[in-house]
Parts: C-alpha cells; sequence; structure tokens
C-alpha cells in the first residue's frame, strides 16, 4: 500500500519551501496538481532539474471525481502520490478533500507535509485576535448569497467573537467592501496581498478609506480580508 502525501510549497517566495517537502517530492511516483505548466516550472526550481512529464498528473476540480478512481489503484498497488496545490497548502479552498475521505476510507495512509498557508500568514500579521478565527474561503459569487452568508457572520460574532478570515479577487474588492459596510459598518479591516512575494502589502483601516484607496488604486493578485467586531479601532494609518 503506497502512502498520499499533502504537501505544501510556496505561496510566492520559493526560499519557503520545507526541506521535507523537497525529499517527498522527489522520492514519491506521481505528484497530482492543479496545473501540470505551473507545478512543472515550480518544482525545476525547487529541485534544480526537469520533472519527468509523466510523473505530474492534473487533479482540479473539475476532473476530481474521475480522477479519484485511478489515484486510489495506484495507492494500492503499492505507489506513492504527492498532492500539491498551485501554491500553499493543498485542500484550503482547492480540491483534494474528496480524495482524502477516500483514502481514509480504504485505510490508505495520508501524511501531511505541513508549510506555507496564505490563511495563517495573513492572520499572524493582521494585528488582529488569533485565538479563534473563522475561514469562510471565497465568498459566493451571486450577491444574495454573499449578504446572507456575511449577516450569518455577524450573529456568529456576538456568540464566539472570532477573527473573520476570506479571499477576495482583485476585481470584486470594490463591490465587496461595499457589502461588507452595508453589513458591518464602517468598521476597520486588513487587506493583506501578494503575501510573501515582491509587492505583499498589508492594509489595515476604516473600509470608507480602503474604499476610497482603491478608487484610484487597481490592486493586483491575491488578497485576503480579515476583521474581528470585538477589536475597537485603534489604527487609521494605512501602511
Amino acid at each position: 500500500m503506497g502512502n498520499l502525501y499533502i504537501v505544501a510549497t510556496p505561496i510566492g517566495n520559493l526560499q519557503d519551501i520545507s526541506f521535507r517537502a523537497i525529499e517527498i517530492l522527489k522520492k514519491v511516483d506521481f505528484i497530482l496538481c492543479e496545473d501540470t505548466r505551473k507545478t512543472g516550472f515550480m518544482l525545476k526550481k525547487l529541485l534544480d532539474h526537469k520533472i519527468p512529464r509523466e510523473k505530474l498528473g492534473s487533479y482540479y476540480e473539475q476532473n476530481e471525481l474521475k480522477r479519484i478512481p485511478d489515484t486510489i489503484n495506484l495507492l494500492e498497488s503499492g505507489f506513492s502520490i504527492a498532492l500539491v496545490s498551485d501554491a500553499g497548502t493543498p485542500l484550503i479552498s482547492d480540491p483534494g478533500f474528496k480524495l482524502v475521505r477516500e483514502c481514509l476510507e480504504k485505510k490508505i495512509n495520508v501524511i501531511s507535509i505541513p508549510g506555507p498557508s496564505s490563511v495563517t500568514a495573513a492572520l499572524s500579521i493582521s494585528g488582529l485576535p488569533t485565538d479563534k478565527f473563522l475561514f469562510l474561503g471565497f465568498l459566493p459569487k451571486r450577491s444574495g448569497h454573499r449578504a446572507s452568508l456575511l449577516k450569518n457572520v455577524k450573529k456568529s460574532q456576538k456568540l464566539i467573537q472570532p477573527t473573520v478570515v476570506f479571499f477576495e479577487t482583485p476585481h470584486r474588492i470594490k463591490k465587496t467592501l461595499e457589502e461588507l459596510s452595508s453589513v458591518f459598518g464602517n468598521i476597520e479591516i486588513v487587506i493583506c496581498r501578494e503575501l510573501t512575494k515582491i509587492y505583499e502589502e498589508v492594509k489595515k483601516d476604516k473600509i470608507s478609506i480602503l474604499m476610497e484607496h482603491y478608487k484610484k488604486v487597481k490592486p493586483k493578485g491575491e488578497i485576503i480580508i480579515l476583521f474581528n467586531l470585538k477589536e475597537k479601532a485603534t489604527y487609521s494609518k494605512v501602511f
């Protein structure tokens, strides 16, 4: 019986890869990835040699159910497989949990190779409470569904007061800020963008000020938004 390794890879800076992750990626028989081209390029830099194309297999949301039976067969035949995402820790708003669930049911070993995660990276530098947090992934695409979710989040804040963390895309950031303001008022939030990359940016301020900023500046890259209603506004400067 082979092992399935859930391998975290860098979210931007390649120096964040762990020694253990490199060793696992070298030794496994196959590597499942969202985009074989992106992963192949990353691995060539990390491992200092080109990975054979036949070692890489695509595994993304649209083909996940189709790939699970073949992957289980390979694992049961003794092959070792690593699952990676385009960046960060697999399964966090990425496909993979259905495969892990199936492996556990089949008594196949699933081994975590921990490492970078944009969620915990953003939380650690946000200046917000870290003892409890609520991760929402990406908010629903439909406006009505987003509003409903945010209203439920507001109710949960009254009960357990977690720091709320979610992903957002550059083209939707202004609309999301408007919706946050509509539900929560002009609260202070934190926006992290392009963490560990050259243009890393962290902004902490009232929603109204950030809305004005993004009217003038068009953001690029990966965005994470955080807030906690328990926290009183202590900062007014965007940095």
